[in-house]
C-alpha cells in the first residue's frame, strides 16, 4: 500500500512578522498541498484557480471573500471552492492556512 502520513505539519512554517509565506508540503497527480503563514493584516488579493480547492484555517482568524459573499473564518474553518470562483483572504490575526488544490477531473464528480 502506498500512503503518506505526516504529523505536526504546521510546525514547518513560521508566520512572518509582516508578510505572507507559502510552502508546498505535498504534491502528486491528484492534489497539491500548500501551507501558508500570514502575518496579521496581510492578504491575498482576489484571484481564481483553474481547479477546485479546499481552504482549511488551521490557526488564527481571517476574512475569506468567496464571490460576493464573505466568511469570517477561524481555526478549523473548512471551505470548498469550485474552479474559477473569485476569492481573497485577509488575515485579521496571525494565520496558518492549508490549501488543497484538487487536480482531478471535476467532470467525473464523486462516486459512491
Amino acid at each position: 500500500m502506498n500512503y503518506t502520513a505526516s504529523r505536526d505539519r504546521v510546525t514547518q512554517i513560521d508566520i512572518p512578522v509582516d508578510a505572507t509565506i507559502s510552502r508546498t508540503i505535498y504534491q502528486d497527480a491528484q492534489v497539491k498541498a500548500v501551507l501558508f503563514g500570514f502575518a496579521a493584516g496581510q492578504e491575498l488579493s482576489e484571484h481564481t484557480a483553474a481547479m477546485a480547492a479546499i481552504l482549511h484555517i488551521v490557526q488564527g482568524e481571517a476574512r475569506v471573500t468567496l464571490g460576493a459573499d464573505s466568511v469570517e473564518a477561524r481555526a478549523n474553518t473548512w471551505i470548498h471552492m469550485p474552479p474559477r470562483l473569485p476569492h481573497s483572504i485577509a488575515a485579521q490575526t496571525p494565520v496558518i492556512m492549508l490549501l488543497l488544490l484538487l487536480k482531478g477531473d471535476p467532470a467525473q464528480g464523486a462516486k459512491s
